[in-house]
């Protein structure tokens, strides 16, 4: 869909602007005119982790004046595989921190504003206030519904990222001009059904591809330049090789976006029979560790069950643990195999996963089952550091 431009121009741009934009300047959809919109427009990222970076990145190069970023996280050495906007001495500092000094380094002409916060209800609408245009580059359903409501409320349009493995998908949201989240997700995924990148991973260069997409709309919509994929899904899938498109129609039925709400509960961490499950079925890490001593010296004995995937337990587990991924529990493959005479104790990554299983135990029967709150991450943490964790 063609937009008019969302940006006036700036008055001017510097002969040194000129000279650094000069590959942009030839071009004539763009020109002087597209370059001042740039050098006037504000444009709010909302992460610097993988989508983040390399929007902040272009999105800097391209000679857009002011770039906010949100971002409370800090730099951790499994973000360097495709967050390329940290490095190796980053590790440990604010995310936020260390995007905006690269992309100073990037461009000094760029006006950068750091919200090291996580954005919340109390603060998005005003937040969101101070800018043109909004690039969402989040990783998780509760933060995209807050951003889109709050976008929707602020009649700002913003450009919208997901990445998972080897696929990704990127849209224009606009609810003045055409479709928001909403109309493409009506509601969240249940919890659980679908692996965060944590849980299933990604393809590292996956995130400059749709990065880069992103912010190609985002300069589109600044300049009113070109269609944007208002009213499309762009899905990529790097296997393949390929790129499509499928429509989004507005909802005409879709209830109105009056007010924020309670975006954690809409989405939900666990299912709420997972949260029953686990309430007094769920030990630490310590405790854990205490049974499988005694389990080695013959007091105690029950079964520890692993239910992530086979490339998980191949990083790392726990010793004494017996792998059945979540989705044997799921068909229910692995009920036939589970031992009736001892309790059965579950573990994953985090304790999500395996909280979900847990309540299907319950539901067949399993009363004295149990997981292990923080999973592997907390054994790794708590009791053996000199296992790696991903």
């Amino acid at each position: 869909m063609s937009l008019p431009p969302l940006v006036d121009p700036a008055e001017t741009l510097t002969v040194d602007e000129v000279r650094r934009y000069s590959r942009h300047l030839i071009i004539p959809d763009v020109g002087m005119a597209g370059q001042k919109r740039l050098k006037n427009a504000r444009v709010l990222c909302v992460g610097a982790g993988g989508l983040g970076s390399p929007a902040l990145m272009y999105l800097a190069a391209a000679g857009v004046g002011t770039l906010g970023i949100v971002e409370f996280d800090t730099v951790d050495e499994s973000n360097l595989q495709r967050q390329i906007i940290h490095g190796q001495s980053d590790i440990g500092r604010s995310k936020a921190e260390s995007a905006r000094e690269s992309v100073l380094e990037i461009n000094p002409h760029v006006t950068v504003i750091v919200h090291d916060t996580r954005l919340d209800n109390d603060n998005v609408l005003e937040i969101f206030a101070g800018y043109d245009l909004i690039v969402d580059g989040t990783d998780n359903f509760a933060t995209r519904y807050l951003v889109n409501d709050a976008a929707v409320l602020l009649k700002k349009p913003y450009v919208w990222g997901s990445i998972y493995r080897f696929e990704g998908q990127v849209s224009v949201f606009w609810d003045e001009y055409g479709p928001n989240y909403r109309d493409l997700y009506p509601e969240p995924p249940p919890p659980g059904m679908v692996p965060s990148c944590a849980e299933g991973g990604v393809l590292g260069v996956l995130c400059a591809s749709i990065g880069s997409v992103m912010v190609t709309e985002a300069i589109k919509l600044i300049t009113g330049i070109g269609d944007s994929l208002l009213g499309r899904l762009m899905i990529y899938d790097a296997l393949e090789m390929s790129y499509r498109t499928v429509r989004i129609r507005k909802d005409p039925n879709a209830v109105a976006i009056t007010e924020l709400i309670d975006y954690d509960a809409f989405c939900g961490t666990i299912s709420e029979a997972a949260a029953d499950a686990a309430a007094g079925s769920t030990i630490s890490v310590k405790q854990l560790k205490e049974m499988l001593d005694e389990r080695a010296a013959g007091t105690r004995d029950f079964e520890l069950i692993d239910v992530r995937e086979q490339n998980e337990w191949d990083i790392v587990h726990i010793p004494g643990a017996v792998l059945i991924p979540k989705g044997e529990f799921l068909t229910g493959k692995a009920l036939e195999s589970l031992p009736s005479d001892k309790p059965v104790i579950l573990q994953c990554k985090s304790g999500a996963r395996s909280a979900e299983v847990l309540a299907i135990l319950k539901g067949a029967g399993f009363a004295d089952a149990t997981h292990v709150g923080g999973g592997v991450l907390a054994w790794v943490n708590q009791i053996d550091p000199s296992l790696p964790a991903y």
